[in-house]
């Protein structure tokens, strides 16, 4: 135990020193001392070796760097993994935490940004000024170094104004400020990147980090590509825009990167997202075509600056294709009355997950492109050989599957892939006194997750449980069958159930819903439907580990061997050899790599563990309905009819040294909430968002 520890404390030095000085070439990046003195020196040595050539600085300096901080990553989480058994030991440094919980509070609450942490502001504060540190370097060259002189003499033919000079080398700086931004882009899309999962984030909870980049990087890069328009339209050289250089900068790449771009970025818009979501789903994936021009239009050596997020997010897609080729086993269903389905998985026992964990579900009956995230409301340690997520029909995908399940008795098999579970590695709940937890319609689902956990724990262990509170808000009454789904199907976990429920029905004054008209279903699945397995197995970080270092090492063979003995015997320095040409090189190496050890790894580990485990795993029906979860919480729940819960009576006044409050639901509520635990808070109330609508 204590040699792990040393080893996550070095690892943590050690990735806390490349941390810092990556951070120091990117400030030191747009200074004239960068690129003077230290990248002078960097192709000096390294620039002209014949096995890399000009792109081994970037190699080096850029991509190297964060693919070993991804794979320290993976190391620390294997560690921390193994050292999390002792739950005391665990709860103890979690309390210590509690003097920096100041900086987990909301900060912002209303606005563009949502609702921002004081830490996200700070992290928000340091990139902006990198960014606008980047801008003034750059913009102050530009006017310092454009004079009459020098515009006179810009270009072979052309004779250019001194406005024009200027507003050529903007432009330029523009681009170079895009891709500062795209170079971040990639990284909170990875869902099963170590680099969130170290630092206690998710996808989800990241991914407004990847629209805030997302919004900068069109805005920078619709700059650049609309200042270079104007600046051909006022020059006379519009036959620029159709221009591909053999060896230089690819205009015409560049537009239509541009153009995927802004196809993208236009369906990003709220308006759009919420209303046709298929849009903006199937929009986005033009991210492909914008990478790959993006790369065609600045050359490989330049685009490795932004490659290593792209690279780690390539094979995170990847191992999610590998998992979302396989259908899974779907055993049994409940149907609600309150156009709400919940669908029960078969799964293997070694997989586990935390509460407020998310899986990405299709059905090709339904749509076979269309992927959807839900909640899930098991717990893998109360229910280790089932998984469950719960689908509230609010969209046209969600309601197809609701009208399929309840319309017909007759359905025997549904054909399910899935994608995940996605979520947080570990769980602070146990460091709280107590917990509050406030929900609006179906944003009950992520509680109904960490309620069932926190009862395992208290069947288990002889640590503490804090005391749960659970406010609810429906707008009918109907929806109150949501309340059964809060435990499993066993009343013999009743006794260490610790837990108030105050529900609120909006829109009703009274009940009008049938307690009896749950409707269950059970499905006969094929013997080539599998269990919902970890698709790394049990040791996920360390093969993840495996993948990044191999591919990685494998990438700069391949591009080692073809430089040194296809590209330079020709080429050696002359550019015979077309930018594209060895841009694709490049991309086919990494795509190789990537798959072929992606692909090793995955099919040992299934040899290795999904044979042992593939079993039919019997009794997983919810047929069982004589005992609702409803009635064994009927002493401690209360229902208020005709109102909304007064969350600032509820919230402000509570007790303990540590009270987590977390929230799930509209937008509003949210920031209610996020306001009540505002930073001038009282110090004991420590807020949480869980926000699955962006």
């Amino acid at each position: 135990m204590s040699k792990d520890v040393t080893m996550k404390v070095t690892i943590k030095l050690l990735a806390m020193a490349i941390l810092g000085g990556t951070m120091v070439i990117w400030i030191m990046m747009p200074t004239s001392t960068y690129k003077k003195i230290w990248l002078t020196s960097m192709r000096a040595k390294l620039g002209k070796t014949t096995t890399f050539g000009k792109p081994g600085v970037n190699l080096l300096v850029y991509m190297f760097p964060m693919i070993l901080l991804a794979f320290l990553g993976c190391i620390y989480l294997h560690l921390k993994k193994k050292t999390s058994v002792d739950q005391f030991h665990s709860v103890l440094e979690r309390k210590k935490r509690d003097k920096f919980g100041a900086l987990r509070k909301p900060l912002l609450v209303k606005g563009p940004l949502g609702i921002v942490t004081v830490t996200e502001v700070m992290f928000l504060t340091m990139f902006m000024t990198l960014l606008l540190w980047s801008l003034t370097n750059y913009f102050y060259y530009t006017f310092v170094t454009t004079t009459p002189q020098s515009a006179a003499v810009h270009g072979d033919k052309i004779k250019l104004k001194r406005w024009e000079a200027r507003l050529d080398s903007i432009s330029v700086r523009l681009g170079v400020a895009g891709n500062i931004c795209l170079a971040f882009l990639f990284y909170p899309v990875a869902r099963g990147s170590s680099l969130l999962a170290a630092v206690g984030l998710t996808s989800e909870s990241s991914i407004k980090y990847h629209i805030w980049l997302g919004h900068l990087v069109m805005t920078l890069v619709t700059s650049h590509g609309v200042c270079y328009v104007i600046y051909w339209i006022s020059t006379n050289q519009v036959y620029q825009m159709l221009e591909w250089d053999r060896t230089a900068i690819s205009n015409l790449a560049g537009e239509i990167a541009l153009v995927a771009g802004l196809l993208m970025w236009a369906t990003t818009f709220s308006a759009i997202r919420r209303r046709i979501f298929e849009v903006f789903y199937y929009t986005h994936h033009l991210y492909i075509i914008f990478m790959l021009f993006f790369v065609f239009h600045v050359g490989i050596s330049y685009s490795l600056i932004s490659l290593p997020g792209f690279y780690i997010f390539i094979v995170d897609r990847f191992l999610r294709l590998i998992q979302s080729h396989n259908n899974v086993k779907l055993v049994s269903a409940r149907v609600l009355p309150c156009d709400t389905v919940e669908l029960t998985f078969s799964k293997n026992p070694m997989l586990m997950y935390s509460p407020t964990s998310i899986l990405f579900v299709n059905i090709p009956s339904i749509s076979k492109l269309q992927w959807h995230p839900f909640t899930i409301t098991s717990s893998s340690k109360l229910e280790p050989e089932k998984l469950s997520v719960v689908i509230k029909g609010q969209g046209k995908w969600s309601t197809k599957l609701y009208q399929m399940l309840s319309s017909s008795d007759q359905i025997d098999r549904l054909t399910v892939s899935v994608e995940g579970p996605y979520g947080p590695t570990s769980t602070d709940f146990l460091r709280h006194d107590s917990l509050v937890m406030v929900s609006g319609g179906s944003g009950i689902t992520p509680f109904i997750s960490i309620i069932r956990d926190l009862i395992y724990l208290s069947s288990t262990s002889t640590c503490q449980i804090p005391k749960m509170t659970l406010i609810c808000a429906f707008k009918h009454s109907s929806d109150l069958s949501m309340l059964d789904l809060i435990l499993p199907i066993s009343s013999e976990i009743s006794s260490f159930l610790d837990i108030q429920i105050k529900a609120f029905v909006t829109r009703e004054t009274e009940s009008t819903h049938n307690k009896n008209i749950i409707k269950p279903l059970c499905f006969k699945p094929y013997v080539s439907d599998n269990p919902i397995s970890p698709i790394l197995g049990p040791n996920s970080w360390l093969c993840l580990a495996t993948i990044l270092s191999s591919s990685f090492m494998i990438f700069i063979i391949i591009i080692g061997i073809i430089t040194r003995y296809h590209i330079y015997p020709i080429d050696q320095g002359l550019n015979k050899y077309t930018s594209a040409y060895k841009s694709i090189i490049y991309l086919l190496a990494i795509s190789v790599s990537v798959v072929a050890t992606s692909s090793i790894v995955v099919f040992s580990n299934k040899k290795q563990y999904c044979t042992k485990n593939d079993q039919v795993v019997e009794g997983l029906s919810p047929l069982v309905t004589e005992s609702s979860p409803q009635q064994l919480l009927s002493q401690s729940t209360s229902i208020h009819y005709g109102e909304r819960p007064n969350l600032n009576k509820l919230l402000v006044g509570l007790k303990g040294s540590s009270v987590g409050v977390l929230v799930c639901g509209p937008r509003k509520m949210r920031q209610e909430v996020a306001k009540i635990c505002s930073f001038r808070s009282p110090e004991n109330l420590q807020f949480e968002s869980i926000s699955f609508s962006w």
